[in-house]
């Protein structure tokens, strides 16, 4: 058996679905070489059919081919079909951050034929990045996987004609036990015939921080170490008074932290209802809050009047007017933001947890249900996003937090560098271990709704351009709720 098989088989043995699920993309792929696979694995998979209590891991191996279910067998899911034996194995994804790396670590790990693999690239920003894809479900071009950012993810894992369920793969919910369970929660469909069922996995954990200058953080707050900021910061009302004090200290010279936008990734994740409510946007006491915070620091020059990826955010890292930044894991590396930012004070930072836990972006596969190639489709996903040493692998060589805390607790525990570049940069601190606190207690259950990018992203800017500049709350909700009517016409 060749190394693919030996992962599809590994794959059913684990994962293997006990019904079959029929398929619903609307045409299928260009290829006309595909066809149908009616199991909820491949049908070339040699392995038994597994117990339900089979856990995953590295140590199953594969013995007989297992039964094949029939193509009646279907659920609530409907008539399903996923098709096999596609000529080309077409990824798309909106931007090239780590799935070449993915894609080059399964051929090397399955012995897949690179020159099979067609790969587009949009490199742009996630609403660029739907539209993008939205038109290439219109051209009915040929299309197995792509990936889905967190904050526009729903608007595909909630159409079952652009997404079909993991489940039509054969993997099982077991199978992403290991994953942190605030990426299976936005990788699981919220409506339409998928809900409740996992269509989107991720590979990686976006959990967040707060790094910053060591030197002006004893200088201004008497702070030492990482824990003793971690204690000076740790909720809100510390974060803000922190703050305040080290504008106070620098007579407004130096701000505690780098902008609203990165003080709204932690607090908007920490939010304790769902933006929308029966159908309508719900502003709720929390968001008055935030909002209060905000200004306090916006007038007395505890954060910067910079907006996130603006040409001035930055610049106030390396001049030494933005003492901290909120840093999430893929923005730690020398070619990242915070890379660019402290690079002219190099190895003079450190990171903690912040005030509270969050997570800012990260990535979701999903599989086209007008794929041909859902063998291929099975063990990219398989590679990528559930197996502890392919993930722990890519871990270590990308770097990358991945999603798995098998592997990121194994890397913890044997206190190996991610990176050396990022560790010096940091006082020798380990970001993967000060991290993975705020990873594993993340909570978004009944949180998600396919409004949240929008909604946050109007939130912000009328804080920003209203509250802040000194207008009522009532102008500033009145503008958010104008301008998610316009942008979301059945909230308005």
């Amino acid at each position: 058996m060749n190394n693919l098989k030996k992962t599809l088989a590994l794959v059913a043995t684990l994962a293997m679905a006990s019904t079959a699920f029929v398929g619903c993309g609307s045409k299928d792929s260009s290829s006309d070489a595909g066809t149908a696979a009616t199991t909820a694995a491949p049908t070339d998979a040699t392995t038994e059919a597994p117990t339900d209590d089979v856990e995953p891991t590295d140590d199953v191996e594969p013995t007989d081919e297992p039964d094949t279910p029939s193509a009646g067998n279907s659920t609530e899911l409907g008539a399903v079909t996923l098709k096999t034996g596609g000529d080309t194995f077409s990824v798309a994804a909106w931007n090239p951050d780590d799935v070449p790396a993915l894609l080059e670590q399964w051929e090397k790990n399955t012995g897949y034929d690179a020159s099979k693999v067609a790969f587009t690239n949009f490199d742009c920003g996630g609403g660029d990045a739907a539209e993008k894809y939205d038109a290439l479900f219109s051209a009915g071009d040929d299309l197995d996987v792509y990936f889905c950012e967190a904050d526009w993810a729903l608007k595909y894992i909630n159409d079952d004609t652009k997404t079909a369920p993991l489940e039509a793969l054969g993997f099982s919910d077991a199978n992403f036990q290991d994953a942190y369970a605030y990426t299976a929660e936005i990788g699981r469909a919220t409506s339409g015939a998928n809900a409740g069922k996992m269509v989107g996995a991720s590979w990686q954990a976006a959990a967040g921080g707060f790094a910053y200058r060591t030197d002006l953080a004893e200088q201004y707050l008497g702070v030492k170490t990482p824990e003793e900021m971690q204690e000076k910061i740790q909720g809100w009302d510390n974060f803000v008074a922190a703050a305040t004090e080290v504008a106070t200290a620098s007579d407004g010279k130096v701000a505690f932290a780098d902008s609203l936008g990165g003080m709204w990734q932690v607090f908007a994740a920490n939010r304790t209802q769902p933006w929308v409510v029966d159908g309508l946007l719900e502003i709720d006491d929390s968001c008055k809050t935030f909002a209060d915070y905000a200004k306090t620091l916006w007038d007395n020059g505890g954060v910067t009047h910079n907006a996130q990826w603006t040409d001035a955010w930055i610049p106030a890292g390396k001049d030494g007017t933005c003492m901290g930044y909120f840093v999430s894991t893929w923005g730690f590396g020398e070619n990242a933001f915070f890379g660019q930012a402290s690079s002219d004070s190099y190895g003079k930072w450190a990171v903690c947890e912040g005030p509270d836990k969050y997570f800012w972006g990260g990535t979701w596969i999903v599989v086209n249900p007008a794929t041909d190639n859902a063998e291929e489709a099975q063990s990219f996903i398989f590679n990528a996003t559930v197996d502890s040493d392919a993930m722990k692998e890519f871990a270590l060589s990308k770097p990358e937090y991945v999603n798995n805390q098998t592997a990121m607790n194994a890397i913890i525990d044997a206190k190996e560098v991610p990176n050396q570049w990022v560790t010096d940069n940091l006082g020798g601190q380990n970001y993967f271990e000060v991290l993975n606190e705020n990873a594993k207690n993340i909570d978004l259950k009944g949180l998600i709704t396919p409004y949240d990018a929008t909604i946050k992203s109007e939130f912000l800017n009328a804080v920003t351009e209203e509250y802040c500049a000194g207008k009522s709350w009532d102008d500033t909700i009145n503008r958010v709720y104008a301008k998610v009517g316009e942008a979301i016409p059945e909230l308005a």
